[in-house]
């Protein structure tokens, strides 16, 4: 899987990724309308499916709600990548069919408009307009089952 990032810090809530103003939308498009809006106002139009997301330490703290793992995926995001995730958010990643990889060092290294290459079987990050690559850990078959299927519910069907 390859795409462009978008870089962002430390500490990005689940209020930042999806606020909460938007909650009561119901279809997952009219949620990537709005992903990321009050950090990164053009996001949403300036995505494009494959797309990555790099950010620091505890990505996706505040609430659980699922909102904001749907939004990212409904607006094509492939994979998240950061230092850390917030537990729960870690889990709904999950359960809705997001790729996250935890990897400290590429968080650090990676900038904004580079291209990732990510092989999550290996768990391996390759940074193709540095040349660097960078390990996170590889997913184990039951959640790469998950991941595949597109999430936790899909998979059980």
């Amino acid at each position: 899987m390859e795409g462009k990032v978008f870089k962002y810090g430390d500490h990005v809530d689940t209020d930042v990724i999806l606020p909460a103003r938007y909650l009561a939308l119901k279809d997952n498009k009219d949620l990537a309308e709005h992903c990321m809006e009050d950090i990164d106002a053009q996001f949403s139009k300036k995505v494009k499916p494959g797309d990555i997301i790099v950010a620091g330490q505890n990505f996706g703290c505040g609430s659980s709600r699922e909102h904001a793992p749907i939004a990212i995926k409904a607006c094509g995001v492939s994979c998240v990548i950061a230092a850390s995730f917030a537990r729960i958010f870690y889990r709904n990643a999950i359960n809705i069919g997001l790729a996250i990889l935890e990897s400290p060092e590429a968080a650090a290294d990676i900038r904004d408009g580079d291209r990732l290459a990510v092989d999550f079987g290996k768990g391996e990050i390759k940074n193709l307009s540095s040349g660097l690559s960078y390990k996170a850990g590889a997913f184990p078959p039951f959640v790469r089952k998950i991941i595949d299927a597109g999430g936790l519910l899909a998979s059980i069907k």
